[in-house]
C-alpha cells in the first residue's frame, strides 16, 4: 500500500511540476515538450529525484498508447480541405522523404560512430520521420497561422510518415537480429501491406465510429470516452492484422473531425486535455528512461548527426520530394526546418533494446540526443523561421469559446462567446443596426457581472460579453462582426494584403486601365482569379504573392481553388516583370 501511495505521489508531483513549468515555455522560448523531457531527466537516476526506471517494455507500451491518442487528436483537427493542397506533397514526404533522410543519416552515422552500415541505417530509420506530437504541439502552441499549403503539408506528413519509419526500423532490426548482411526487396510488399491495411482500417473505422456516436444516446461525458476507446480499438485491430495502427488512428481522427458527429465540439475539448496528458506523460517517462551520464561520451558525434539531419538530410529530402509541386523557395525552406524529432524516434529506439541487438544502447542514446537538439534548435526558432520565410498569414477572427448544442437541438447550432474590445467597430452600436446572418441570435449580453436582456435598442459597450446562438457555417461572419484577432504588425490585414481588395472575377484589362498600367492584349479578358490561379499551379491559397507589372498581388480569399478576392499593393518603384501564358 505504501508503495502505491508513493507511486501516486511521485506521479502527481511530476505532472503538476510539468504543467506549472509550461508557463516558462513562452517566456524562455523553449518548446513545451523539451521542458517535459528535462523534468523527466531531472527526476531520473542522474537527477535530483534519483528514480531508476529502465523498463523498456513498459515505456514502449505507454509511449505507443500516448502517441496513438495524440495522433487521434491531431487527425480530428485536420480539415479535409487541407488534403486538396497538401495530400500528395505530404505523401511524397512521408514515404520517399523518410527513405532519403534515413539513408543519408545512416551513412553519416556509420562513419561517425564507426559501426556497421546496417546499424547506421537503423539509426537513420529511427530518426528519419518527423514527429506528429512535436509538430502538432509546437505549431498550435506557438500560435502560428501558416499558409494552408505549408501547414497542411506539415500536418499530413507528420501524421502519416510513422508507418515508413516503423516499417524500416522493424525490417532492419529483424535483419540484424537474424545475422543477415543485406536488405531484401520483400520489404516493399510489407510496406504496401502496412500502408494499405492501415489506411483502409482508419477510414472504415472512422465512418463506423461516427455512425455509432450519432446513433447512441449517452451522457455527455461518455461521448469522448467512446471516441477514444473506439479509435484505440481501430489502432489495435490494424496492428493485429499487419497494418499500421498509427496511420489507422490518424485517419480515424480525420474522418471523425470532418463528419457531422454528435457533440463534436465538446468531444474536442475533452480530447485536447487527453492529448496534453498523453504528451506530458510520454515525455516525462522517456526522460526518466534515459541516463544522461551515458550520453556524454557520444555527445559530440550525436550532435554532429543531429546537425547533419537538420541542415543537409532533411533539406535534400524536401528538395527531392517537393520538386514536382508548386512551392516557393521560402515555403520549401520552412518545411525543411520543421523536420521536428520528438517521441517517435525515442520509442522506435526501444525496438533494438527489446530485440537485444548489439549497440542497441548506443543507438538509443544517440537518438535521444538527436531529439534534444531538434527540439531545442528547431522547436525554439519556429516563430522566427516562419517570419523570415514569410509563410504566415493574418489570423482569422474567432470566438473565445464554442459549445455545441446538438445534444438537445437537432441541427448544427452552437453557442459562441465573444468579448468586445476597442478594435470592434460595433462598440456603441445598437443591436438593431447589426447585420447578423440569418438564424443567428444574441441570446445574452453580460456587462461586468450584470446579465442584460438584449433588445433592439440595447447599445453595445466596451468589454461586453456576448453569447450568440448560430450555426457553424455562420462562424466566419459572426467572428468578423464581434472579434478582432491579435496579430503582429507585419500581419495586420492592410499591411499584409495591401490598400486595395479586388474581386477575383475582375478582368485584368479593366484593372490595368483603372490603376494605370499596361496589360498585354492576350491577357486583357482574363480574370484575376484565372490569371493568378494558373500561376500557383491551380491550387492557390490565401497568402500567395506575385510580383507583376511593378505591383504586388496577394491572394486574399479562396473557395475550392477559386480565387474570390485579391489584395493589391501599389509599389511603383519596383521593376515591371512582364508575364504571359
Amino acid at each position: 500500500m505504501d508503495y502505491i501511495n508513493t507511486l501516486f505521489l511521485i506521479g502527481a508531483l511530476l505532472l503538476c511540476a510539468s504543467i506549472l513549468a509550461s508557463s516558462l515555455s513562452s517566456r524562455l522560448g523553449i518548446p513545451l515538450l523539451l521542458i517535459f523531457l528535462i523534468i523527466g531527466m531531472l527526476a531520473g537516476e542522474d537527477g535530483f529525484g534519483g528514480i531508476a526506471f529502465d523498463n523498456t517494455g513498459t515505456a514502449f507500451m505507454i509511449g505507443s498508447l500516448a502517441l496513438a491518442i495524440i495522433l487521434l487528436d491531431g487527425g480530428m483537427r485536420t480539415r479535409v480541405e487541407n488534403f486538396r493542397v497538401g495530400l500528395w506533397p505530404a505523401v511524397s514526404m512521408a514515404s520517399l522523404g523518410v527513405v532519403v533522410c534515413a539513408g543519408l543519416t545512416g551513412m553519416v552515422t556509420a562513419w561517425l560512430l564507426d559501426i556497421h552500415w546496417l546499424q547506421g541505417m537503423l539509426l537513420g530509420a529511427i530518426v528519419g520521420s518527423t514527429d506528429a506530437a512535436a509538430v502538432f504541439s509546437l505549431l498550435q502552441g506557438k500560435g502560428l497561422n501558416l499558409k494552408q499549403r505549408v501547414g497542411a503539408t506539415l500536418e499530413i506528413e507528420s501524421g502519416s510518415n510513422d508507418p515508413m519509419a516503423i516499417f524500416l526500423t522493424i525490417t532492419l532490426v529483424e535483419i540484424l537480429a537474424s545475422g543477415e548482411q543485406s536488405v531484401s526487396w520483400e520489404f516493399l510488399g510489407v510496406f504496401i501491406q502496412q500502408f494499405g491495411i492501415g489506411g483502409i482500417c482508419g477510414l472504415a473505422g472512422g465512418v463506423l465510429l461516427a455512425s455509432l456516436v450519432n446513433r447512441v444516446k449517452l451522457a455527455t461525458g461518455l461521448y469522448p470516452l467512446l471516441i477514444t476507446s473506439g479509435a484505440i480499438l481501430v489502432f489495435a485491430f490494424a496492428n493485429t492484422i499487419g497494418g499500421s495502427g498509427f496511420l489507422a488512428i490518424y485517419l480515424t481522427g480525420v474522418v471523425l473531425g470532418n463528419r457531422r458527429v454528435h457533440n463534436l465540439q465538446n468531444i474536442l475539448h475533452v480530447q485536447d486535455g487527453m492529448a496534453w496528458l498523453s504528451q506530458i506523460g510520454m515525455f516525462l517517462m522517456l526522460g526518466l528512461l534515459v541516463t544522461p551520464s551515458e550520453m556524454m561520451p557520444i555527445a559530440g558525434p550525436a550532435i554532429g548527426i543531429a546537425l547533419f539531419l537538420i541542415f543537409i538530410a532533411r533539406p535534400l529530402a524536401v528538395l527531392i520530394c517537393l520538386a514536382p509541386f508548386v512551392f516557393s523557395w521560402r515555403e520549401r525552406l520552412f518545411i525543411s526546418w520543421v523536420g521536428l524529432r520528438g517521441a517517435v524516434p525515442i520509442i522506435l529506439a526501444i525496438f533494438p533494446l527489446l530485440a537485444g541487438l548489439e549497440q542497441a544502447q548506443l543507438l538509443f542514446n544517440v537518438a535521444f540526443v538527436v531529439v534534444l537538439v531538434s527540439l531545442l534548435l528547431q522547436g525554439s526558432s519556429l516563430p522566427l523561421a516562419a517570419r523570415l520565410c514569410k509563410v504566415e498569414i493574418p489570423p482569422q477572427p474567432e470566438p473565445l469559446q464554442r459549445t455545441s448544442l446538438d445534444v438537445a437541438v437537432d441541427g448544427a447550432y452552437e453557442v459562441m462567446i465573444y468579448q468586445l474590445e476597442n478594435a470592434n467597430w460595433c462598440v456603441g452600436v445598437s443591436l438593431r443596426e447589426l447585420a447578423m446572418p440569418n438564424n443567428s441570435r444574441i441570446a445574452a449580453v453580460f456587462r461586468g457581472s450584470e446579465l442584460l436582456h438584449p433588445r433592439g435598442s440595447t447599445t453595445l459597450a466596451l468589454n461586453d460579453v456576448l453569447c450568440i446562438i448560430g450555426r457553424q457555417r455562420d462562424l466566419p461572419a459572426l467572428s468578423k462582426l464581434f472579434s478582432k484577432p491579435h496579430a503582429a504588425s507585419y500581419l495586420e490585414t492592410r499591411r499584409f494584403f495591401g490598400d486595395f481588395i479586388l474581386e477575383g472575377d475582375a478582368e485584368l484589362g479593366a484593372v490595368g486601365r483603372f490603376y494605370g498600367f499596361a496589360v498585354p492584349e492576350s491577357l486583357r479578358d482574363i480574370t484575376l482569379a484565372v490569371f493568378l490561379g494558373k500561376r500557383f499551379g491551380g491550387h492557390p491559397v490565401v497568402g500567395d504573392k506575385l510580383e507583376w507589372e511593378g505591383h504586388t498581388w496577394v491572394v486574399a480569399a479562396v473557395d475550392n481553388d477559386t480565387i474570390l478576392k485579391v489584395g493589391l499593393k501599389l509599389d511603383g518603384d519596383k521593376p515591371r516583370i512582364p508575364l504571359g501564358f
